[in-house]
């Protein structure tokens, strides 16, 4: 598998989709007899299409889970998994349940270490919300309890599992996925032998209640964002630099933030990967870091996948096909997408030092958490800029930076303070932090990066939501609600973007598509 070709897509399985299956499960379930007949699958889709998700890619199957509803106050109690079977193999869904219950979760093993199978679970949990169900149950396997069968009881196994003296492939994951043991079910599949026949009662609670909507086809309302404030610093490789970035993907994947940013041109310190003497040579040295760009895209869009998020991959030089150079910034979508925004306008020092160019297209990108735009630092400063975007629906404007002295940072701050409330939108500004000398123009940096919205009864009195501790290396998180913003735009106090008088002026982005041919590209 390429990760080039990459293009996954979560939906809802149909009968159409049955031979894909049955491959899928005969290949993973070759121990356990392997897939459902077709009857079965064709019943359960009819029955309960909703609960039936699949991962595909490029229309290939790669990931399943086959949901049932269930009364909670039979399945919380011990069973056996032919307990939801009647005859002829149709598995008992209940239409008025008030719980779901995972009956499979299969993934491609050439598809594995993509953490697929997280989303699937997110997928049902979020299902259960909006149905205002109770929780999920499941009866877990435990396939790797033959191994100890004969030192470790059941319940001993399954102790040394949750407190990961052991690892379990299937309890060790939905233990990590919020769900709890509730209690040891036996003889639950007797043709288990790997979990001779015992298994795992599992329940997730669901906490919160939301409006009943079919969960795949409902635009995000909730938004979660984390961003990176970097600290510049001297690195001996590659490799070190994107340990460093993966850390920080990591981290922010675990508190389920739906985008992860970074600064502008925050590998600038790669420079310091030539000998003293070459760095000197100002263009020489932006063209060496430029040369790394193709293996950070590829290695972020492998984490956006991987982790489950999207990476907004704050700018890097990249080499055009005119052979000039570009500060473009690329949006990692966690389908395996990638897509690119120039900075459009280039600083006095970036065009006397490193001789860059600005680019010719500005776009929103749509995402599955909202409409997005991208400013690169100086970008902000041309309120037309944010301004053309709002009037395409952008909900959330990210801007990475990157500024010398406070004075820089506060002209950034400030614009992209004034773009929020201009055309009611979110703003993200994710800047850098430290020194490192021995670069040229890399000497000093300083950084506050926050989160801004408008500024009306919904948000914070100062139209702050978060912000970082000054010039400190750091993790910043925010929550952004999709629907204040249509509430404000409609009913605000004031309502920027209705009041316009468009019969005095208007404002318009030319069409440069004869020069650029388009930069849209897939990874």
């Amino acid at each position: 598998m390429s990760l080039d070709e990459l293009h996954l897509n979560l939906r809802n399985l149909t009968v159409e989709d049955y031979p894909q299956l049955k491959t899928l499960m005969d290949k993973v379930y070759d121990d356990i007899g392997g897939a459902w007949p077709k009857l079965t699958i064709d019943r359960l889709v009819q029955e309960f299409p909703d609960g039936q998700l699949v991962i595909e890619d490029d229309e290939v199957i790669v990931g399943v889970a086959l949901t049932a509803l269930v009364d909670y106050d039979t399945f919380s109690n011990p069973h056996r998994y032919d307990d939801l079977i009647g005859s002829r193999e149709v598995i008992l869904n209940e239409p008025e349940g008030d719980a779901m219950y995972g009956l499979d979760v299969l993934i491609d093993p050439a598809y594995r270490g993509y953490r697929l199978g997280r989303r699937l679970y997110e997928a049902r949990k979020e299902l259960c919300r909006s149905m205002n169900l109770r929780a999920i149950l499941a009866g877990g396997r435990i396939p790797q309890y033959h191994e100890y069968a004969e030192e470790l009881s059941p319940s001993e196994y399954i102790d040394k599992v949750a407190r990961r003296e052991l690892h379990d492939p299937i309890l060790s994951f939905q233990l990590a996925n919020d769900f709890q043991v509730k209690r040891l079910l036996r003889k639950y599949l007797p043709e288990d032998e790997k979990s001779q026949g015992f298994a795992t009662l599992l329940e997730w609670n669901n906490i919160l209640f939301e409006p009943a909507e079919r969960v795949l086809e409902s635009r995000r309302t909730q938004v979660r964002v984390g961003a990176v404030q970097w600290q510049m610093r001297e690195f001996d490789s590659v490799e070190s630099v994107l340990q460093q970035v993966e850390y920080f993907v990591d981290a922010l994947s675990g508190y389920q933030s739906d985008f992860a940013v970074f600064p502008e041109l925050f590998n600038a310190p790669l420079m310091g990967l030539q000998d003293r003497a070459a760095q000197q040579d100002q263009m020489a040295a932006i063209r060496f870091l430029a040369g790394f760009t193709e293996q950070f895209k590829a290695e972020l869009s492998r984490m956006a996948v991987a982790y489950n998020i999207n990476i907004i991959a704050g700018s890097m030089i990249e080499a055009g096909e005119d052979d000039h150079l570009y500060n473009v910034s690329y949006l990692c979508h966690r389908d395996g997408t990638l897509e690119r925004q120039h900075k459009l306008h280039i600083t006095p020092q970036e065009r006397r030092d490193w001789v860059i160019e600005g680019g010719d297209e500005l776009r929103v990108f749509d995402t599955d958490a909202g409409r997005v735009g991208i400013q690169i630092c100086y970008d902000v400063e041309f309120p037309e800029l944010s301004r053309l975007l709002a009037e395409q629906d952008m909900d959330i404007l990210f801007v990475p930076f990157w500024t010398d002295t406070k004075n820089g940072y506060l002209r950034v701050r400030h614009c992209a303070q004034a773009r929020a409330i201009e055309n009611e939108c979110y703003v993200v500004l994710c800047g850098s932090v430290g020194n490192v000398p021995s670069i040229e123009n890399l000497d000093i940096q300083y950084a506050q990066s926050s989160v801004f919205s408008p500024s009306d009864f919904a948000f914070p009195h100062d139209a702050v939501l978060a912000e970082t501790t000054p010039n400190t290396e750091m993790i910043m998180f925010s929550d952004l609600d999709l629907t204040r913003l249509t509430v404000v735009r409609n009913e605000g106090s004031v309502t920027n973007l209705k009041d316009r008088r468009k019969d005095l002026f208007d404002l318009r982005l030319r069409d440069w598509s004869w020069k650029s041919g388009g930069r849209q590209e897939e990874a």
